[in-house]
């Protein structure tokens, strides 16, 4: 009788092993089926909200009393003081907005604004036609800065998208892209400072170098130079401080054609100050 509970006792724990075992079996199974639903699910919201914040954020251009503004004019101090530091907010907004673009037009209103103002000067200078002074103010701000802006925001969406992000670890990591809005953000951060030395700067010393000879030629096309290359620098700040990105140092690239292309239009006497004041205005100098 005693051999019959033990056997039966026994035979009774290796069913109850067995069952427990399966049970862990099971639920490690539909923990695993769900995970790429649940990583597929976060990763449709990731890419639905961007489309779902772009209209919201065409609506709130025209309410200036929703904008930023003292917080859009640190931001534009320190991307010609600190670049570095301005781009750490970006990792902020990331943590705060679970975004990495703006969703504050005011960057773009106020550096729309400013543009339109050192082209208004440039006409009371140089040109003496006010019909003319307004179709350049119009062809500078769609196309210095807002077509120009929407191309190179659209080939650097698509190339960080298609070929510099990592490669997820395993299926259940959360997919990261980069934000067509992003790009547009790092395309105004990186023409601020550009502006602020081919308009404005560029304003005060355009007697200088429109002038005939080999000094303004030089000081034009160092000036040109410098403006560039802080331009791609920023544009690869802004790349580089998305963490899912890889060889973002590809945007460093254009500087070392920009040094390259410099020398060469030195010497050849080449004055782009001169070159673009006479595409746009009607007097030649």
């Amino acid at each position: 009788m005693s051999a019959r509970l033990a056997y039966w006792s026994s035979f009774l724990r290796f069913r109850l092993l067995i069952f427990k075992s399966n049970s862990k079996s099971n639920s490690y199974k539909n923990s695993s089926n769900m995970s790429p639903t649940v990583s597929k699910t976060r990763s449709s919201i990731s890419i639905s909200r961007p489309n779902a914040m772009f209209p919201q954020y065409l609506r709130r251009i025209v309410k200036w009393q929703q904008m930023d503004i003292e917080y859009t004019f640190w931001q534009m101090l320190h991307l010609c003081t600190a670049p570095k530091i301005a781009y750490q907010h970006t990792k902020y907004h990331k943590q705060t907005k679970n975004q990495w673009a703006r969703d504050d037009p005011a960057f773009v209103v106020i550096c729309s604004l400013l543009l339109a103002l050192a082209t208004v000067a440039y006409c009371a200078a140089y040109d003496h036609s006010a019909a003319h002074a307004v179709s350049v103010v119009i062809s500078v701000l769609l196309f210095h800065f807002l077509l120009a802006g929407i191309l190179l925001a659209t080939c650097c969406w698509f190339l960080t998208n298609a070929y510099l992000r990592e490669e997820a670890p395993n299926t259940c990591v959360v997919e990261q892209r980069v934000e067509w809005l992003y790009a547009f953000d790092v395309h105004c951060n990186s023409f601020f400072p550009m502006f602020v030395m081919l308009y404005v700067i560029h304003y005060f010393l355009s007697p200088l170098l429109v002038a005939h000879g080999f000094i303004p030629a030089l000081l034009s096309n160092l000036l040109f130079m410098v403006a560039a290359s802080y331009h791609h620098y920023l544009n690869f700040l802004g790349y580089d401080v998305l963490p899912f990105l890889e060889r973002t140092t590809f945007f460093l690239y254009p500087i070392g054609i920009v040094i390259i292309l410099s020398p060469i239009l030195i010497l050849s006497g080449f004055n782009p100050s001169r070159y673009f004041m006479n595409i746009y205005f009607s007097r030649t100098l």
